[in-house]
């Protein structure tokens, strides 16, 4: 049986490793989206600064690793074999959790996991606990560390509220004082901002920080009670190192700002979320070591040893940091979790990840109304020389620039960088283990809000998307305290059994969500993605949407093909394929008609008559996937219902039309892969006749049908439906062919 808790301590630190992982893919990138987002410097740069941050502030977490051992539960109340059920089951469910997460691409809390799960799994082990004693509920209380866990959770909660707060109002002002042309300005007001934010990193981390830390005991005596005195002084050396960068070396301070917060927030980050996933595992590792050594039965050892003081190997400090460090560089999960932050903070247009609801709309008309309010308060004349700070300069791009420009500029990065990172540091040296997360996303969200990146046209797609976010959060800790609890029961019944079916189910998961992942990320890079037009020619527009064309119809062909045999053989697999690849072209689609906007504005004025020619054939593309996409809706729906299937008539007559469909396809393809427009007639066109007349034989078929032997008005109905919108599909592609074959034409003669 003894050998049950040394498997139990193996299988934990192979799940800390797994933990590392799964958990930096989330969090770590975090602190990267200001240098991602302002493009301050190069992506390697910026990776091996945010590197040598994390392997340092991985030495200095040794003292919040009691959270894990005492600031949830009572660990003198549980002995040492249900102590292993409780860390057994928070590590399973932290795991599984985050990797849910990560493959979603949404941010969430690794402190906010650990906590509830390290609740759930108490509380239940103490409801086991109070019932075979006899107990009442209220002998929970003994059990658990309420004051301790209510004060982490209550400062995870406020740190929402705090981090949005000093973002918008250390943005609001910085802007006002530096405006958009911050570059502009005086040397010395560079210098003054640089030493202010620098002074206040370099204190916070390296300082306040260092105070959770056991390494604090040595420089105590040099900085307690001097505060005051080593703020002036680091703000005086700063502010002239920052002027001789300015002045001298001809540097820009904003980019040094952005380097040192990197660096300091990726190091705040380590020391302070370093306790959630190898937390736990240690704690364990610790619990057996006392257990050994004491001789006592496992479940008769109680684990008063966890409430103590107990030093953390620095050993396992640096191999953690290793691994965090390696998983920064090498996870491509990473990468998709930070895009939404940076996404919703962005300054220019993006593709809207998210859809605007009820709540994201009245709160953006209750700021509106807060505005006008405010307008009316502060004289004109204040309003106006603010309204002026505010204002961003044109910058005259060539073609094809804009996507190229940063997310936002490197002032707002360096105040995301300064809030986050002195906010991050005073919960570390209070030793609150305040979630990394909610912090950089929710500093990053109130500098956007200052910085009048939530416009008019943007404002409802960012609230609803911060709204998300923060409903996954809370989402988080209901399902981690659940998800625990139920864990830990099911352990508790099952023991080492029990232990051996969730560590397969874990490495399961894992491993479907990696292969899923992957997936994805090919199918984004698939050949066969719709791309935007580059060319600001007639000639130049036919050229690269005509590569546009062909990859439509290939695809528009396979989801006819599935939709036709999924409705034939009554397989809904194969019409929620076809259903997911409409969803994706039209979302292609979309992107195109978002981006006509700065088509037409980037467009030379001697080549207007490309952007008229390009918002046709967009429209067109529309119309064929519109009527592609309807064909699978119905006949998922007639299937998903359960309704009769297709009569062996109407089948054959479906699979003649589908297959000539995609000759048809398959010849306009050519067409459009080869510039043959010379081919469109008469060939093309006589063979689309054709079809037609068939579609509409079919239709006057099944009228006959219909008066005589048909018995179902759902199978009529869905039939006449597949059919009507086959002609509309087979008109719009004519449409497509048409506006090519004029335009080419009209191109010869010019």
């Amino acid at each position: 049986m003894d050998n049950i808790y040394f498997l139990m301590i193996i299988a934990l630190g192979v799940l800390a490793i797994a933990d590392l992982v799964v958990g930096v893919s989330n969090d770590a990138v975090n602190f990267l989206n200001s240098a991602i987002g302002s493009k301050a410097i190069s992506f390697r740069s910026m990776m091996i600064v945010a590197s040598l941050g994390i392997a340092i502030g991985a030495v200095f977490s040794s003292g919040l690793m009691e959270v894990a051992r005492k600031g949830i539960f009572v660990p003198g109340e549980f002995y040492f074999s249900e102590i292993m059920i409780i860390f057994m089951a928070v590590m399973i469910t932290d795991i599984l959790l985050l990797d849910f997460f990560n493959t979603l691409g949404m941010p969430t809390s690794t402190t906010v996991s650990i906590v509830f799960e390290l609740l759930g799994a108490a509380v239940a082990m103490a409801i086991i606990k109070i019932g075979a004693e006899s107990g009442s509920v209220s002998d929970l209380y003994n059990y658990i560390n309420t004051a301790k866990a209510t004060e982490i959770i209550l400062g995870i909660l406020l740190s929402v509220v705090v981090a949005f707060s000093v973002g918008a109002l250390v943005q609001y002002v910085s802007r006002a004082l530096l405006s958009f042309d911050f570059e502009r300005k005086s040397k010395w007001v560079g210098a003054i901002f640089g030493g202010i934010a620098l002074a206040a990193i370099t204190y916070f981390i390296f300082i306040k920080g260092l105070k959770g830390t056991d390494y604090y005991n040595e420089i105590k005596p040099l900085i307690e009670g001097k505060t005051t005195l080593i703020m002036v002084v680091s703000f005086v050396i700063w502010t002239l190192l920052s002027y001789i960068v300015v002045k001298f070396l001809n540097k820009n301070i904003y980019k040094l700002i952005i380097v040192v917060g990197t660096f300091a927030l990726a190091l705040a980050f380590a020391g302070n979320d370093l306790v959630n996933f190898i937390g736990v595992p240690i704690a364990a590792w610790q619990s057996y070591e006392a257990w050994l050594a004491s001789g006592v039965p496992a479940s008769e050892f109680p684990m008063d040893v966890l409430g103590k003081k107990v030093p953390t190997p620095t050993l396992f400090l640096l191999f953690a940091g290793l691994i965090m460090v390696l998983t920064l560089w090498f996870s491509s999960k990473a990468r998709k979790v930070v895009k939404t932050s940076i996404d919703l903070s962005s300054q220019a247009e993006t593709h809207e990840r998210f859809q605007p609801n009820f709540l994201s709309r009245n709160l953006v008309r209750l700021s509106i109304l807060v505005s006008k309010y405010t307008a009316t308060v502060i004289p004109k004349s204040i309003r106006e020389k603010i309204e002026k700070r505010f204002e961003k300069p044109v910058i005259e791009l060539q073609k094809g620039k804009t996507l190229e420009l940063p997310a936002f500029d490197m002032v707002r990065a360096a105040v995301n960088l300064m809030v986050a990172s002195v906010l991050i540091s005073i919960a570390t040296s209070m030793k609150l283990p305040l979630s990394t997360t909610y912090v950089t996303f929710m500093v990053a969200m109130g500098t956007s809000l200052a910085d009048r990146a939530w416009g008019s046209e943007s404002a409802v797609y960012r609230v609803a998307g911060v709204l998300n976010v923060i409903g996954g959060w809370f989402f988080t800790a209901i399902s981690a305290f659940i998800a625990a609890g139920t864990v830990a029961y099911l352990i508790y019944l099952g023991g080492g059994t029990m232990i051996a079916i969730l560590l397969l189910l874990a490495v399961f998961l894992l491993v479907r969500n990696y292969i899923n992942h992957n997936k994805k990320t090919r199918a984004v890079k698939a050949e066969d993605s719709l791309s935007k037009a580059e060319s600001n020619s007639i000639q130049g527009v036919i050229e690269e949407s005509a590569d546009n064309i062909s990859k439509a119809l290939k695809r528009v062909s396979k989801i006819n093909n599935s939709t036709i045999h999924g409705l034939i053989n009554q397989d809904l697999d194969d019409l929620k394929k076809a259903k997911l690849m409409v969803v994706k072209l039209e979302s292609e689609i979309e992107e195109l008609q978002n981006d006509i906007f700065y088509f037409i504005k980037d467009m030379d004025d001697s080549y207007l008559g490309a952007s008229k020619f390009y918002i046709d054939v967009i429209g067109s593309i529309q119309d064929v996937a519109q009527s592609s996409g309807l064909i699978a809706s119905v006949s998922h729906k007639h299937v998903n219902n359960n309704h009769k299937a297709l009569k062996k008539k109407q089948a054959e007559e479906l699979m003649d039309i589908n297959e000539r469909l995609a000759h048809l396809f398959d010849q306009i393809r050519v067409v459009f892969d080869t510039r043959t427009f010379d081919k469109i007639f008469p060939p093309i066109m006589e063979e689309k006749q054709t079809l037609l007349e068939s579609v509409q034989e079919s239709i006057q078929r099944q009228v006959e049908r219909t008066r005589t032997e048909e018995s179902s008005p759902k199978n009529t109905t869905l039939y006449f439906s597949i059919l009507l919108e086959t002609k509309d599909l087979i008109m719009a592609n004519m449409n497509i062919l048409n506006l090519y074959y004029e335009e080419h034409n009209r191109e010869k003669t010019l």
